[in-house]
């Protein structure tokens, strides 16, 4: 039994180096495709390069378990989707026999790069015993789908049916002259964007149970535009996974997507299942993945005719739908109706005015809107009056009362659903205008009552609306038929919420506090209230970002991190706060139970890592106080709230926290040096030839540390380190004389390499820098060094270092050329950006 153990043990790592050496041979093909493509080239034909983290979860979602796959790829680029399916294979305990690609292509750029990956991948296959063909087709995909079904006897472009699609279409808006919108529309759809068509187009070509993964805006589940596409695709597929990406610029972060991004995997049967696989994560890095199973009838109501898909990532989310769910009204059912704003002004610009003259009419923009009313005229350049005249007349409706609600926003601002009261009362015209940026409540093309508009914009302004448009709305806008589509009380109910309402519009807190009272006959502190439970998240949030936090750890799960480490309830107070000894364990139980946030399991090392590190470095923290010794990353670590910050947080939503937060703030520094120097002692001890310094633990200093004692030994043996930095002392080690024997004077207020090192065998001045949260040396980068050293009398090298592959990925499209990479992890190794040989000046 040990024999075979041992031998399988031996395969799994076999097969795990056959995975990681295809990864790092695809990278630099991959690295090499998208410095040759710019980014206005990849904007015309709509291209969004996978990066290989998203490809490898989109790989990992795939049954393999056929003998026999075909896959397509249509619109396989350079080939990262692929080579993440061959890597996934390569830790399939049962692996296919056969495997054949058809991958489509045709931007001639890449098709070069895609025969290099999918060479490579032929030579894995082969190692894993998997036989493996594949063909690039260099034929538009749409016109080849489209010539397959329309002239089957003459097409020979299409010679089989798919087990297996992946995709990541492009992504672009079609109008309706294009090519694209006459194909599509030939084969039974009508849609607005290619990548809806594409994978109307893929699933065509799917076999019965085959399987779809695809990478796509948010935008497909719900809105006007994609109604026909979800009937055709709920009709044909059975959902099975949906993973959505909470953070939307740091998935495709160099193409600037504003749309949320999901990951859907279906198989094409009829059939659906009892249950969906939702999962989440900050972005594709992100180890912490929330997931839970949903019903099926949750996701995609049957009864609803737009077919909207509902994303509903975990307890507390559907807490929230659970409440929408009480009320039953639609706006038919209450006699109202909401449309968009009818004046597009760029169209009329010779009707409009800066300011209200004699012979026109109020327009009326988003930037009117002033805490829950109008406030207009204001001090703009935008003209803010239309001319009334006959060819004006169809564009303007009566003055009276309405709700007003923006039609754009993000998921980064505060509140996705806006509203406003217009009051007719204020301004003396009879008519107006409203700008297309708006939607507009009315009856019938009439005002609605004064204290009817009131309940509805209160309603409209709830945590509790917004929380749950959230849910299902990951485009930009907030449609007319979003608004629709929403769930309202009854009448008596808006009615009764209006009355609440004077001149003032209230704050969101006394906003919920009605809503609670109103319609849930409850108080706003009870327990089990969605939005109490998603306030006090919010509120953790904001803490950290006045603190001083930056974006990265702005996110939910420091908030909730935080939270457990105060032992806070929803529904409890901030002076209630604690300090308990918290192990990241207990903290994960704590998300869950207080906070219906249930993460997957083996994630407490990276909340440690992307969490609980940055707290400890801002003084917020404390490791271990409890004075017990434990192992570096032992599970049973525990971590507290420092003493003054715990007084602090106690102070919040109080009129002492803003003169408590300046106190704290102007003495963190303090505060961050007492508690650096109990980490002296895990200080870090490198021995350089007649010298022992000592770095500070953790950060950089890690990496430091293998450059010296691993990198020097092996690539520049016999030189003399002339230069070390610490995360904490700029000059850790200088030799500042063997700098001036080169003819280099150094300014000090330069930004320094991280080691510098005289190798003397070969004459050339070495500069490292140490990746770990500072980027690698780019073009800028380079620039600056070369003007740092420009008296140099030898020649430069320049490398960047990293611990580990994965730290490598975040910034291979920025290394610079003439310059070599370093990874600890492969540390017998090295990358380089220079052409011809390792290790070398590069001179012209």
């Amino acid at each position: 039994m040990m024999i075979n153990n041992s031998k399988t043990l031996t395969l799994i790592r076999r097969e795990q180096d056959i995975a990681k050496n295809l990864l790092h041979q695809v990278e630099l093909i991959h690295l090499a495709a998208n410095n040759h493509i710019n980014q206005n080239h990849k904007n015309q034909k709509g291209q969004f390069f996978t990066p290989l983290p998203i490809a490898s979860l989109m790989a990992s979602m795939f049954d393999f378990s056929l003998s026999e796959i075909s896959l397509l790829d249509a619109g396989a680029g350079a080939g990262s989707l692929l080579t993440a399916i061959i890597s996934e294979l390569c830790h399939c305990h049962k692996k296919p026999k056969h495997l054949h690609i058809t991958a489509y292509e045709n931007d001639p750029i890449l098709i070069i790069y895609l025969e290099k990956t999918l060479k490579c991948c032929h030579k894995t296959c082969e190692l894993l015993g998997i036989n493996f063909t594949y063909k690039i087709d260099e034929n538009d995909f749409i016109e080849a789908v489209f010539n397959f079904y329309q002239y089957p006897l003459f097409s020979e472009i299409i010679t089989t049916k798919f087990t297996h699609a992946i995709l990541n279409p492009p992504y672009y808006k079609i109008n309706a002259q294009s090519k694209y919108r006459r194909l599509l529309s030939s084969l039974g759809l009508e849609t607005s964007n290619i990548y809806t068509g594409f994978i109307f187009a893929a699933i065509q070509l799917l076999k019965i149970n085959g399987q779809l993964i695809t990478i796509t805006p948010r935008s497909f589940c719900n809105g006007a535009y994609f109604r026909e596409f979800r009937q055709f695709f709920l009709e044909k597929m059975a959902l099975q996974k949906i993973h959505l990406f909470d953070s939307r610029q740091e998935i495709f972060s160099e193409d600037k997507i504003l749309q949320e991004t999901v990951i859907i995997h279906a198989n094409k049967k009829s059939p659906k299942p009892d249950t969906i696989l939702i999962s989440s994560s900050i972005n594709a890095e992100d180890d912490i993945i929330l997931s839970h199973y949903i019903p099926y009838i949750e996701v995609i109501n049957p009864d609803d005719s737009e077919r909207f898909i509902h994303i509903i990532t975990d307890n507390l989310s559907q807490k929230i739908v659970e409440q929408i769910k009480q009320f039953n009204c639609t706006l038919h059912d209450l006699g109202l109706n909401v449309s968009t704003g009818k004046v597009v002004d760029f169209r009329i610009k010779q009707y409009l005015k800066l300011n209200p003259e004699s012979g026109t009419v109020p327009l009326i923009y988003p930037t009117h809107f002033d805490h829950g009313y109008i406030s207009y005229p204001k001090t703009n350049k935008k003209c803010q009056a239309i001319l009334s005249v006959e060819e004006t007349n169809n564009l303007l409706i009566p003055n009276a009362h309405y709700v007003l609600t923006k039609r754009f926003s993000t998921k980064e601002e505060k509140k996705r659903v806006v509203a406003v009261v217009y009051d007719g009362t204020k301004i003396d015209t009879p008519s107006i205008g409203f700008e297309n940026h708006l939607n507009y409540y009315h009856q019938q093309g009439n005002g609605l009552d004064l204290t009817l508009a009131k309940g509805l914009a209160v309603y409209l302004n709830s945590s509790l609306v917004d929380s749950f448009f959230r849910l299902f709305n990951g485009h930009t806008q907030v449609n007319a038929t979003d608004l629709r589509n929403l769930k309202y009380p009854n009448l008596e109910q808006i009615y009764l919420l209006g009355k609440y309402i004077g001149a003032k519009f209230p704050q969101q807190s006394e906003i919920d506090k009605i809503i609670d009272r109103v319609l849930f006959n409850m108080n706003n502190s009870s327990e089990n209230n969605p939005i109490v439970t998603k306030s006090r998240i919010d509120e953790a949030i904001e803490i950290l970002a006045v603190l001083g936090f930056p974006r990265k750890q702005l996110n939910e799960r420091s908030g909730l991190t935080l939270l457990a480490l105060l032992d806070l309830k929803p529904n409890e107070t901030w002076i209630s706060a604690q300090a308990p000894l918290q192990g990241i364990t207990p903290m994960m139980e704590f998300m869950e139970k207080e906070y219906g946030k249930k993460y997957a399991p083996n994630t407490r090392e990276t909340v440690r890592r992307q969490t609980i590190h940055q707290f400890l470095d801002a003084g917020l923290i404390v490791v271990n106080p409890d004075n017990i010794q434990r192992p570096v990353n032992s599970p049973k670590t525990v971590y507290q709230i420092e003493d003054s910050a715990l007084e602090l947080l106690r102070t919040f939503k109080t009129y002492e926290w803003d003169k408590n937060l300046r106190t704290y703030l102007a003495s963190i520094e303090t505060l961050k040096t007492k508690y650096a120097q109990e980490r002296l002692q895990a200080r870090i001890e490198v021995n350089i030839p007649g010298k022992s310094i000592l770095l500070s633990p953790g950060g950089q200093n890690i990496l430091i540390e293998k450059i010296i004692n691993e990198f020097c030994p092996r690539f520049t043996p016999n030189s003399n380190i002339v230069y070390v930095g610490d995360t904490d002392e700029k000059f850790a080690y200088f030799d500042e004389s063997a700098l001036l024997e080169l003819g280099i004077k150094i300014d000090t207020h330069g930004k320094m390499p991280d080691v510098i090192i005289h190798f003397q065998s070969q004459s050339w001045l070495v500069l490292i820098e140490a990746v770990t949260s500072h980027g690698p040396i780019d073009a800028k980068r380079k620039t600056e060094l070369e003007s740092l050293f420009k008296n140099s009398k030898i020649p430069l090298v320049m490398v960047t270092a990293f611990l580990n592959r994965k730290a490598m990925k975040e910034y291979l499209p920025e290394i610079s050329w003439e310059t070599d990479v370093w990874v600890a992890e492969d540390a017998t190794h090295l990358i380089h950006f220079n052409g011809e040989n390792l290790l070398q000046p590069y001179q012209v």
